[in-house]
């Protein structure tokens, strides 16, 4: 998993390599690819559902669509497949909706690495009649049909704050190791938490922001920047699977290892070692595979015409029972969990 790479940089050229001919073979296949046949409620039963995250080789991902999303589509016996860019950045995902809009895939399952810069193409899919379901990462709310949450962004914000504040205290200096600069789930999580720090824990001050695009050498190395930067650094918060993982790695083998505290979103497969060896004492997230799944029926349900995305709508997803569209079509999965070595044991993704 990406967050076990040691320093050197990622195994992104056969990434690359599976990433492009796959892109190929969806632009060969496209051309035959139908629209599916009308439902008796006035969609269609055309569930061909592609997973596109903001990029391959990230464990998380691999729990939400490898997971939970296949899991979902297999059970009600769609078409399930993820594509998708090595590298975290909005121009690497406009090919592969361009592509799929020309497969005319059923739905379009996207995690966005910017909010607007993809809304062109998400419009242009939305007309030939595919399908867009956002999750993880949104963008305009005019650009897709429905955004699956997985969780509140305050309720994130203070899950973070909150185990920071309880592993140094509530007092001194901390720095945030978020994903990319235009990342919408990062940006507005980190805003919430900061103002919800403001008003909790006004002896907590956060000294800066750094972005370490969701790259596992990037964020190692923006860690070693931090402690070396900061010398009074009492923590970081990293909002972000592969940041956390990354910052642990580091401080496992350094000298800051019990001195700086490191909080954030990660997964607990990512993050046991580091639980166990005391680098970490806590970190929080939702269950990704969950997020995945919900994701998915969410897009069936806008295949088959159950849910056209406005507030009050409902639809059944499988084994997590019913949800309901809120307001700007969103819909929530849940609060987030806090992982410690009390129960990290009991959860495997």
């Amino acid at each position: 998993m990406m967050s076990h790479l040691k320093a050197g940089r990622k195994p992104s050229r056969l990434l690359g390599l599976a990433a492009g001919v796959l892109g190929f073979a969806l632009i060969l296949t496209g051309c035959s690819s139908g629209g599916g046949s009308p439902s008796a409620s006035g969609g269609s039963k055309n569930y061909k559902i592609t997973f596109l995250p903001k990029s391959l080789g990230n464990n998380y991902f691999q729990a939400s669509d490898g997971d939970g999303g296949k899991s979902a589509v297999t059970a009600f016996g769609g078409t399930y497949q993820e594509v998708g860019p090595t590298a975290a950045t909005a121009s690497a995902q406009v090919s592969y909706i361009n592509t799929l809009t020309q497969q005319h895939v059923g739905a379009i399952v996207l995690s966005a690495n910017d909010p607007s810069a993809l809304c062109t193409s998400l419009k242009q899919a939305m007309t030939a009649g595919v399908k867009v379901v956002t999750f993880d990462s949104d963008v305009n709310p005019d650009c897709r049909n429905v955004f699956v949450n997985q969780a509140s962004t305050q309720g994130i914000a203070q899950a973070q704050a909150d185990n920071i504040a309880k592993e140094i205290g509530g007092k001194g200096d901390i720095a945030i190791l978020s994903a990319t600069a235009n990342a919408t789930n990062q940006n507005a999580w980190n805003k919430a938490m900061i103002a919800y720090i403001g008003t909790k824990y006004p002896d907590l001050k956060v000294v800066t922001t750094v972005y370490g695009n969701d790259d596992d050498q990037t964020s190692y190395d923006d860690t070693a920047a931090l402690v070396q930067k900061y010398p009074n650094l009492k923590g970081i918060v990293s909002p972000t699977t592969v940041g956390i993982a990354a910052a642990a790695r580091y401080l496992s083998t350094s000298q800051y290892k019990g001195k700086i505290a490191l909080t954030g979103l990660g997964t607990p497969n990512a993050m046991r070692a580091y639980i166990k060896d005391g680098t970490v004492g806590s970190f929080a997230l939702w269950n990704p595979s969950d997020l995945g799944y919900l994701a998915a029926y969410t897009a069936k349900a806008l295949i088959d015409g159950t849910i056209t995305g406005k507030d009050g709508d409902s639809f059944k997803a499988g084994k997590l029972g019913e949800y309901k569209v809120g307001p700007d079509g969103t819909v929530l999965l849940g609060k987030p969990t806090t992982f410690d070595k009390s129960n990290i044991g009991k959860f495997n993704f």
